[in-house]
């Protein structure tokens, strides 16, 4: 499984690379690629891009294995109520046998054959189901593009959801850090409080799901500036006019008064920024604390990679965070418990489930694409009984 962000095109040859190099490490049977901000902000310019795009991956040669595939591009953006700007990709392995999907209309399974992209059409196919997010979520954002598309699919009698998700942004700074939880904590949880309910309410059959995509999950601000300026004194910067904070400026007390970290609403200018990436910024992980509201619905594996956003888009600095935002865990896979347990267990030493970021030394946008690499026992999605009738084609 993977997940991502796509880029602008200046980034496409790195991206496709580093993809391919992982592709070719894990050798997966079956596989999923989420993209959010499908065409990068600028999408009435880079559609053209897009399209390239998924030419190069349905033909390359590093994907010729995979002889089926399904591509959902929500590329309709003169739509403001429905456009998401969500992209999801299915590779299937020309070993894999009796590869069905979930028609949501009929309500019942197909069997995946041949190669087929939908694009502009996603309101009518019924392969899946796409929603944004109500504007009410968050209503500073005029035209939010978030939103979320669901599949269901079912290998090797086993059925599960893999849900493709964008939830929302901090918008500043300095409103983030006022309360802890923030604000755009709160927003975040309401909206994936929502699609898990959809996912899981008395339409369909429950089964397994993995959600996967970028959740803009953010650290505790409040928290995280408490630690890293602990021993600082905070000058405040108001307009002149309105008198809002426009800037809060955190100095060492002593050594000079030394300037450790600026925040304004797009600026988070830490002096130290080893601090997000030295053991990959394992010490941080104490303040990613959205997930824990939903401990009793999702799973997650451990985290070991640093913070997958904000690089920076410098091609030269794969590495470099940007002074924006404070780093973060925004792209991640979670599942249910149920799909947790698919999920083969080692039988001896090797790993054979591997979460991980895409590119550690090279730019692939301002987020790094997260993956996660497993294997599901045959039968596994169903109690013994049950296991000719999952994938029954009437």
């Amino acid at each position: 499984f993977l997940c991502s962000v796509f880029q602008p095109e200046n980034l496409q040859k790195n991206w496709l690379r580093e993809f391919y190099q992982v592709v070719h490490a894990h050798k997966p049977h079956f596989m999923a690629l989420h993209c959010q901000e499908f065409g990068g902000k600028n999408y009435e310019a880079s559609m053209s891009h897009v399209d390239k795009f998924v030419k190069e991956l349905l033909s390359s040669d590093a994907m010729k294995d995979y002889n089926r595939a399904r591509v959902y591009l929500d590329e309709n953006y003169k739509s403001q109520e429905h456009f998401t700007a969500l992209g999801s990709f299915y590779f299937l392995h020309e070993s894999l046998k009796n590869i069905y999907q979930f028609d949501f209309k009929a309500k019942k399974y197909k069997k995946v054959t041949g190669k087929e992209i939908y694009s502009d059409t996603l309101e009518s196919t019924p392969m899946l189901e796409k929603e944004k997010f109500p504007q009410d979520y968050f209503p500073e954002c005029k035209w939010s593009r978030k939103g979320f598309i669901r599949t269901r699919w079912c290998i090797t009698d086993c059925a599960f959801d893999l849900v493709n998700i964008h939830l929302f942004h901090d918008a500043s700074n300095l409103i983030a850090w006022e309360t802890s939880p923030s604000v755009y904590s709160g927003i975040r949880h309401k909206a994936l409080g929502y699609v898990l309910d959809r996912i899981i309410d008395q339409r369909f059959e429950k089964v397994s799901y993995f959600v996967f995509g970028d959740f803009n999950f953010r650290l505790d601000a409040k928290a995280v500036v408490e630690t890293l300026c602990a021993k600082a004194t905070m000058q405040t910067i108001r307009a002149a006019d309105t008198n809002e904070v426009v800037k809060l400026i955190f100095r060492e007390s002593d050594n000079d008064r030394k300037v450790m970290l600026q925040l304004e609403k797009k600026l988070f200018d830490y002096f130290n920024q080893d601090v997000f990436r030295d053991n990959n910024g394992t010490a941080l992980l104490e303040f990613d604390r959205e997930l824990s509201v939903f401990k009793d619905r999702l799973y997650e594996l451990d985290i070991s990679f640093p913070p997958s956003y904000p690089y920076s888009e410098d091609s030269s600095q794969g590495k470099q965070y940007m002074n924006t935002r404070c780093p973060a865990w925004c792209d991640r896979i979670l599942m249910s418990h149920s799909a947790k347990e698919l999920i083969l267990k080692s039988e001896n030493d090797e790993k054979i489930v591997i979460y991980d970021h895409i590119g550690p030394n090279v730019c692939m946008g301002d987020h790094k694409p997260v993956f996660l690499s497993f294997r599901i026992a045959a039968g596994a999605g169903k109690p013994i009984a049950n296991v000719h009738k999952c994938c029954v084609v009437q």
